[in-house]
């Protein structure tokens, strides 16, 4: 079971799923279904989905971003943390993958919580308005930097953005990697440490999750 550069032994997190998680039976669903596709490791875990609908929870957030969506895993995660009245507008370039979201979001009745926008996000973020409590980051690499600061923009002081794949697979760590991606999460790594706009932490969960606290 891939858990990314903060792996833990199987039995070990089959445990903080089963004993540390209340996934409902819609996002056991999506999660099984997202498995057996190209890619689908590219998923958040379910101990990532159950932070972010603490962190969710905890700052009273109603109006939330999501910047890459794939099939749907954080996005339903968030919803179901939302109040009623809550939103979170996803931006995604895939019909394909975003299409069996969409059917799992029906499926958990929370599709009208969800605000789908497909297209380039970096031109879809432009047109967003008004303040925002959370963001979630997990799309090209290469556009990081941009995509936080364009939400760091859009969210509210004391909201929170929180940044996927910060680790990238332990890869940050290896130097003999000099790929595109590499570079990119290791350059947004450094830079954010040194953004004294917001308080950070990286919380080894999954692939990484950075969590920045907009002061």
């Amino acid at each position: 079971m891939g858990r990314g550069a903060a792996d833990l032994p199987a039995k070990l997190f089959e445990y903080v799923v089963a004993r540390g998680t209340r996934e409902t039976a819609v996002q056991r669903r999506l999660r099984a279904a997202t498995r057996r596709i190209p890619m689908g490791g590219m998923q958040i875990g379910a101990d990532q989905g159950a932070l972010m609908q603490i962190l969710v929870r905890a700052i009273g957030a109603r109006r939330c971003i999501e910047i890459g969506t794939f099939t749907g895993y954080s996005a339903l995660a968030v919803a179901l943390a939302l109040p009623p009245g809550g939103k979170i507008v996803c931006f995604d370039r895939s019909e394909e993958w975003t299409s069996i979201a969409r059917r799992y979001w029906r499926q958990a009745r929370v599709e009208k919580k969800i605000d789908l926008r497909l297209g380039p996000a970096l031109e879809s973020l432009k047109k967003l308005k008004g303040s925002f409590d959370f963001a979630f980051i997990d799309a090209d690499k290469e556009n990081y930097w941009k995509y936080y600061e364009r939400c760091l923009k859009l969210v509210r002081r004391g909201g929170l953005i929180a940044i996927d794949n910060t680790l990238w697979y332990a890869r940050v760590v290896d130097r003999r990697d000099q790929s595109v991606d590499t570079r990119a999460i290791r350059a947004f790594n450094k830079r954010l440490r040194r953004d004294r706009r917001v308080e950070i932490s990286l919380v080894p969960i999954g692939d990484g999750l950075t969590l920045a606290l907009k002061r």
